[in-house]
Parts: C-alpha cells; sequence; structure tokens
C-alpha cells in the first residue's frame, strides 16, 4: 500500500468520524422535548449509538464505492484474482473491533438505566440487583404514598390515596421525583410516555413499583405500548406536568369535586360499532364501564 493510499483512506476515516459525530448531534432532534431528567439520559444513549451506527454505515459503504471505483479489473479481463489465503491479524482485527464495541454500548446501556432508576427497590431486587443502585437522579423526599395507576381494557384510572383523589388525567409537580404504583385489572398492557422516554409493562397480578422526573412542565401523552386488545390504540390519557402549588391546587379542586363516570372513547366505539354489527359469531372483548372519578381528561386536548 503506498503512502498516497495511506493518507487518502487516514483522510476519509476523519471524514467518517466527524459526520457521524454531526449525525449523532442531529439525532437529539428527532426526538419530542425532553420533558424529563431520564429522556436526557436516554437521548444520550440514543445520540452515542447513532453516532457509532454512522460511523459503521458510512465505513462500510465508503469501503465499497471505494472497491467499486478503484479496484475494478482492467476492461475484458475475466482472468481469476490472486489466490489469496487467510490472514490472521485481519481475522484478529475484525473479531476484536465487534467484541469490544457489543461490550461499549453494554455497558453505556447499563449504566444509563441504572442512573435511570426507573424500577422502585423492590424491583431491583426482584430482578436481583442490589437496591443501592436504584438510587433516583438528584431525588428529593419521597412522598408519603405512590399515585397508583390502574390499566384496563381500555382506559386509564390515576389514584391519589393521600388525598383520596381518582382522575384519568395524570397530574404531577415538575422537578419532584414521581412514584408510581401500576397494576393491570385484566391483560399486559405498557405505560409510555414518548415526552419522558420511559416505558414499563403493565403485568396483570403485579403492582409494579416506577419512578420518574418530570423536568418540563406541560401537557404530555400517555400511550398503551402493547397491543392489548381491539381499543388499545383508544387507550390513551393526558399526563399534566405543573408547578407545586398547580398540583397542590388541582388536588385540592378534585378532592373537592364529586365522582362522576368520566368520557371512555373505547366504550363509546364499541357501542356504536356494535349498533348495525353484522354477526360472525367472533369473540369480542367488551371495554371495561368508565371509571368512576373525580376528574375526567378531556379527550378532546391530545396535543403533546
Amino acid at each position: 500500500m503506498t503512502r498516497r493510499t495511506i493518507l487518502i483512506l487516514t483522510g476519509l476515516a476523519i471524514a467518517d468520524f466527524f459526520l457521524s459525530l454531526w449525525i449523532g448531534q442531529q439525532a437529539y432532534n428527532w426526538m419530542p422535548p425532553q420533558a424529563s431528567a431520564e429522556s436526557m439520559l436516554v437521548d444520550n444513549l440514543f445520540s452515542f449509538m447513532t453516532t457509532i451506527g454512522s460511523f459503521i454505515f458510512f465505513g462500510v459503504t465508503g469501503t465499497l464505492v471505494y472497491s467499486i471505483l478503484f479496484q475494478r479489473a482492467a476492461k475484458y479481463d475475466s482472468s481469476d484474482g490472486p489466490p489469496i489465503e487467510g490472514n490472521v491479524k485481519l481475522e484478529v482485527v475484525w473479531t476484536a473491533i465487534p467484541v469490544l464495541l457489543v461490550i461499549w454500548i453494554g455497558t453505556f446501556s447499563y449504566q444509563t438505566y441504572d442512573r435511570m432508576a426507573i424500577l422502585g427497590p423492590m424491583e431491583h431486587m426482584a430482578m436481583g440487583m442490589p437496591s443501592a443502585t436504584a438510587a433516583p437522579l438528584d431525588a428529593p423526599d419521597e412522598p408519603a404514598s405512590p399515585i397508583k395507576v390502574y390499566a384496563r381494557q381500555w382506559a386509564w384510572e390515576f389514584h391519589y390515596p393521600d388525598q383520596n383523589v381518582s382522575s384519568t388525567e395524570l397530574h404531577l409537580p415538575v422537578n419532584e421525583r414521581a412514584r408510581l404504583l401500576l397494576s393491570s385489572e385484566d391483560v399486559l398492557h405498557g405505560f409510555f410516555v414518548p415526552a419522558f422516554r420511559v416505558k414499563q409493562d403493565v403485568v396483570p397480578g403485579r403492582e409494579i413499583d416506577f419512578e420518574f422526573t418530570p423536568i418540563r412542565e406541560g401537557r404530555y401523552r400517555l400511550r398503551d405500548s402493547e397491543y392489548s386488545g381491539t381499543y388499545f390504540a383508544a387507550n390513551q390519557t393526558n399526563v399534566v406536568v405543573e408547578s407545586a402549588a398547580d398540583y397542590q391546587h388541582w388536588l385540592a379542586e378534585a378532592a373537592d369535586t364529586p365522582l362522576a363516570p368520566a368520557q371512555n372513547v373505547a366504550y363509546e366505539e364499541f357501542n356504536r360499532a356494535n349498533e348495525n354489527a353484522i354477526d360472525l359469531g367472533w369473540e369480542t372483548v367488551k371495554p371495561a364501564p368508565a371509571p368512576v372519578v373525580n376528574y375526567a381528561s378531556s379527550e378532546e386536548d391530545t396535543h403533546e
């Protein structure tokens, strides 16, 4: 290999490196606004993996393009190439580099998940992880009781035990550690707020401690990330992150509001579909009745 070739390949590798870094930084713009402390960690991990993936992609593609342009056989040359046997050094290199990359990515991913500490101490112990690793991100004093989250086909319900308030809209104070206790009344559901970058399966028969820290006021969308039946796409609601004063004001207002049935989109769609439905003998899951709560989410307000 000539000196000129080495310089060209080195220049291309440097260009690949800086192009990959730039693409990795652009990855931050591909996500919703960062609305939780965990979202910053997840976006850093995603940017890191995008950078590595881009470097490999452009490196492989660039090598193919270089070979096509500069390593072609002469016109009308149909002879065989030179017989080349295995190169031990090359085989060691192309085996060692992927192994080191996998270890690097795996270590970074584990450290990110460990710093997020989205599962409470009991869940960490159930997974065989020491509770000392579950220290949340700059968490203040934890509230006395977690918010109970009930998932069902197909509605979300949130119960604040200290104030005895029930709601179909999740309200959280900004910059305070949110503690939830997730449970499902029927099948597997998924608690997923894209702006928070947190997701947790809600498993029937289990109560799961779940934690995160909202850092940006606003209205966000909670979605059911698991296919839990016909109307699972309608299993959405609002998450409101507000100041501590506004949060306490909302709790006080909700506590003074009498219980009433909330709007249930899945139940309404099911009834409309059955009005003129043709009976084909297929089993259909009837949505659970509308939750009876102090405060109901407005389904018309769906923006993030």
